[in-house]
């Protein structure tokens, strides 16, 4: 998997028939620089690029990080807050997956590289080429745990 530059996400687009809009572009800049281990919802992104002045619809954003993540340029996360989540799609060694606590949202970010292999393996014997392969792990972290208890 590639690291997508506004040039390479060009090329491929236009490979497809599609365009490099300023909105995707846009868009792709604000997850290249994120933070390691945040993750956006459409509605967080819509909120981060409000603030800094691109008046880009939320409309615009759902279908570009949906196009965007079945391209593999973002990784689509199904976190405990009932709706999704991205983060851009970074190769190995960077390639990790979450552990979320399904009360309170809390997410831990870890990497495993057998389950890179696994999926690269699995991937590899059946003819596809993987895009991504994610772990998502749902349970209950001890701080929750520690609630449930009775007194």
């Amino acid at each position: 998997m590639a690291v997508y530059t506004a040039t390479s996400l060009k090329a491929e687009l236009n490979d497809k028939g599609w365009r490099l809009t300023p909105q995707r572009e846009t868009i792709l800049h604000v997850f290249q620089n994120l933070t390691k281990g945040k993750h956006l919802s459409a509605e967080d992104l819509y909120n981060v690029l409000q603030e800094q002045g691109e008046p880009i619809s939320l409309s615009t954003i759902y279908r570009t990080v949906k196009l965007m993540a079945r391209m593999g340029i973002l990784r689509e996360l199904e976190l405990a807050e009932g709706h999704k989540h991205y983060e851009i799609n970074q190769p190995y060694p960077y390639h990790h997956h979450h552990l979320i606590c399904v009360r309170c949202s809390k997410t831990i970010e870890f990497k495993s590289d057998s389950v890179l292999k696994v999926g690269t393996k699995t991937a590899h014997k059946e003819g596809y080429h993987l895009l991504d392969c994610q772990l998502s792990i749902h349970a209950i972290c001890p701080q929750c745990q520690r609630s449930l208890l009775p007194m």
